[in-house]
Parts: structure tokens; sequence; C-alpha cells
């Protein structure tokens, strides 16, 4: 497909889209500094301009809604796609009521939602998600995606009941493991429970950590001892992902458009 870019992108972005644009789940480990937001809008635009979503529901930490608002989507978002995009606020005034009702009229416009995580704590924040899912064939984006690693945390199985609406979804991060390897799991059952092809979190933990019974003030709780069989987690982890590192790409070349 051919498609002429707002901002030009680096060879790293090119490869990304090139093998994920079209793609229902993906996974973007792109370190800060390398793009991944720009990488995408465009995938954004590109399945817009090809009939495949009229809407798009981005969720992000609370600091980094505003951002995605005033600066990443006016650079990177191209000029021929008109569209609507709208900030969550859980103190929901009648102008912000106004605008988040516009998500919902008919047109040919992509509906844009931009959520901050902690929204789907609330059943306020979780209902008008879904109701926007209901609405719209919709590209659903965790940025930050490691806001979404405890398995047991209710805005993470809100967000995972939720994403069964959603028509493609993508998650962003620097780096999928803040602490450990486990910080996987909710991640990619996000995109899509055969990804890793573990049936429960549990049954992954016991594929790839080793516990063992440690006692703190008087309580035995269940920590890990080591873990194990990385090198086949990290292959079941390419074929739905595209890693990048800042130190990779400082002096990659510029392209203009997609073949």
């Amino acid at each position: 497909m051919k498609y002429k870019f707002k901002t030009k992108p680096y060879q790293h972005q090119m490869d990304a889209l090139e093998t994920s644009w079209n793609r229902e789940v993906y996974a973007l480990f792109m370190e800060m500094g390398t793009g991944k937001t720009k990488v995408l809008i465009d995938n954004m635009s590109m399945l817009y301009d090809n009939g495949k979503i009229d809407g798009a529901l981005i969720i992000a930490p609370k600091g980094v809604m505003g951002t995605w608002y005033r600066q990443e989507l006016p650079t990177h978002l191209v000029d021929h796609v008109e569209n609507k995009a709208v900030m969550w606020q859980s103190n929901i005034t009648k102008s912000q009521s106004r605008l988040l009702g516009n998500l919902f009229k008919t047109g040919e416009e992509l509906h844009i939602l931009i959520m901050n995580v902690e929204a789907f704590s609330t059943p306020k924040g979780t209902k008008f998600a879904e109701k926007f899912l209901l609405s719209h064939n919709t590209l659903m984006v965790i940025d930050e995606s490691t806001t979404i690693k405890n398995p047991k945390a209710k805005r993470t199985k809100n967000i995972l009941a939720l994403s069964k609406r959603a028509k493609y979804r993508r998650i962003l991060t620097g780096s999928p493991v803040t602490k450990n390897p486990l910080d996987l799991y909710s991640q990619c059952e996000f995109l899509d429970p055969y990804c890793l092809d573990f049936q429960s979190y549990y049954s992954f933990r016991n594929r790839y950590a080793e516990m063992k019974t440690a006692n703190f003030y008087g309580r035995s709780v269940q920590i890990v001892a080591r873990f194990r069989h990385l090198d086949e987690l990290a292959a079941k982890l390419k074929p739905f992902s595209y890693r990048v590192l800042k130190e990779d790409c400082l002096d990659l070349p510029e392209k203009t458009f997609m073949k």
C-alpha cells in the first residue's frame, strides 16, 4: 500500500509499520525516544483509510493523556483524516458531556477517545468505554502497558474484559518487563489469550518461574526463587511484537513513503 506521512518516519518506524499495520493484535516494545507513539498514530490512520476502523480508544497514564491530545495527534495524524478527539474526564461538565456525545454521532470521521488507565477502576469509566467500543469498529491501545501488569487489579480485569469488544488491539511500552518476566502475562492476554497460549496466570507462572515459600512477620508467601525457560518465552513474543532499543536506531535514515 501507499501512504504519505505527515511527519517523516525513521527506518525502524517504517519496519514496525510494515510488519504490524494490518495485524489484529500487536505489541510495540520500543524504548523512549524511538517514536512508538508516531508508529501507532500512523497505524491508526492506515486502518481508518482502509475502512477497517472508525474509532480508536487510547488508554494512557493520566499524565500522558494531555500529550496525546495536544501534541502527538496534531503532530502526526495526517491532515486528510477528519477526526473527533475527546479526552475523558471523570467530572463531566455540560460542555464535556457535549464533547463526549459527539463521539456517538454518525459520520465519516475517525472518533478518538483518550482515557486514563485509572478510569477503568471505576464503573463509570468502564461503562463509558464499553459504550464507545460497542458503537464503533475500534482500535484499542494501551500506552505504557505495564500499567496492566497486575492480573489481580480491578482496572486490569475491566480492561481485559473490554478488549474482546475491540476489532484491533495494540500495546505500547519501552520495556514489557518492569520487575520480572511475569509482568508479560496480562499485557499479552489483552492482545489475545492465545498469544502466549496459557489458560491462566498461574500456569504461565509455573512454566517460567520457580517459586519458594518465604515468611514475613509470621505470614507465609510465595516468591520467585528464579526464572526459567526465558529463551522460549522470548521466542513466543517474536511473532506478534517489534522490539527497538534506543541505541540501535540513532542514525537510521528517514523515508517519506510506505511501499
